[in-house]
């Protein structure tokens, strides 16, 4: 595909302190990617960077091919949607769409033209004369997006735009901002720290951390072959566990040795081990290498979240079968369920699930104290 932004070597830091460091992204024709991180990994600053609302300390912004690190926001073939919306309020939704093209004098019947189409694309055909004041969180944010697109940017920058709205509009405004990427063949380049956002939405995933970029792939890649213990832990949930690579398709761990996929290590290199909890299967004590006690079990709808204690580490597992709390099981795993790191700054920060039952009673119960 196309290269439309490359960014080389961009480096950002605010009072000294570094948000971006040292990072290199190419970003595509007709392409939805997403920036995904937690606070502070720097990726809203990487998307006003691209914007032109703020300018690198180091290293070049480049735009089909041309170095733009020093033209202003309103030079570039690029809008933003941010999450508050900046709508006119004295104005209609046919105002506050029109305004781009009212500012560059363009012709009455061509901005008619123009602005009943980009309500159309976005479903609020019937909303034209309405006040934008009246409108619901997903309406507004509806007219912030046609408004945004109406020019024919190359590029739409969306900082985490459903960050306001309930879960339901939250879920129906990803089919939504999807279907209008791949119906215009705009670029979007999107902000969140949504796992579930970034997995259903995008066609790349970019997740970044203090600062850097720690992979780039397809929202499968990330959640199937994570990188290292930040990118397995941040995308859905994991168990990781230290494992030794005794040989190529053989690992060691939780003191027993098990067939995986995985090859190119190092014979007896130090690993973090990933296991999703969805690829555990429960099976009885007596055919299971591993066996532990249920400390834990939430109904979650579709599956229950159980936590065992194995030898001390605390793993979950997602499944349909119902297990009592205090219950011995066994568990099973297949070499496609193993997933293979390497070790990094990361390793042993995440992946064990010892203080898990707490933070969810503490999120249940604000204020109040951990029953031992």
């Amino acid at each position: 595909m196309k290269k439309i932004i490359e960014l080389k070597h961009i480096t950002k830091s605010f009072d000294e302190e570094v948000v971006l460091d040292d990072i290199s992204l190419d970003i595509h024709d007709n392409e939805f990617i997403t920036l995904l991180g937690p606070s502070g990994c720097g990726k809203t600053t990487t998307l006003r960077i691209i914007g032109g609302f703020e300018h690198p300390d180091c290293g070049d912004v480049i735009f089909m091919g041309d170095r733009i690190n020093d033209e202003p926001p309103h030079k570039r073939n690029v809008n933003t949607v941010f999450q508050k919306y900046a709508l006119f309020p004295h104005l209609n939704v046919f105002e506050n769409v029109a305004f781009p093209l009212r500012e560059k004098k363009v012709p009455k019947n061509e901005i008619k033209q123009k602005v009943e189409e980009m309500l159309s694309l976005v479903m609020l055909n019937n909303f034209a004369n309405r006040r934008v004041t009246s409108l619901s969180g997903g309406q507004q944010q509806r007219v912030a997006i046609a408004r945004a697109l109406i020019n024919k940017p190359k590029v739409l920058l969306l900082d985490e735009p459903l960050g306001a709205l309930d879960l339901k509009l939250r879920k129906d405004m990803q089919v939504e901002l999807k279907k209008i990427q791949k119906s215009t063949g705009i670029t979007f380049v999107f902000v969140t720290h949504d796992q579930e956002e970034a997995l259903s939405m995008s066609d790349t995933i970019v997740v970044m951390s203090e600062g850097k970029i720690q992979q780039i792939g397809t929202p499968t890649d990330i959640y199937n072959e994570p990188v290292n213990a930040f990118v397995a832990d941040f995308i859905g949930e994991s168990n990781i566990l230290d494992g030794v690579m005794l040989e190529d398709y053989a690992v060691k761990f939780a003191g027993h040795i098990f067939e995986c996929l995985d090859k190119g290590f190092n014979k007896n290199e130090p690993v973090d081990v990933v296991i999703r909890p969805e690829d555990v299967s429960i099976i009885p004590v007596h055919e299971a290498k591993l066996c532990g006690k249920v400390t834990s079990v939430t109904f979650l709808g579709v599956h229950y979240e159980i936590i065992v204690d194995i030898c001390g580490f605390k793993w979950m597992i997602q499944t349909t079968e119902f297990v009592a709390e205090g219950e011995e099981i066994g568990i099973d795993l297949h070499p496609d369920d193993i997933h293979i790191m390497k070790k990094s700054k990361y390793s042993g920060m995440f992946g064990d699930y010892s203080t898990y039952s707490e933070e969810a009673y503490e999120l249940a119960n604000p204020g109040g104290e951990v029953e031992e």
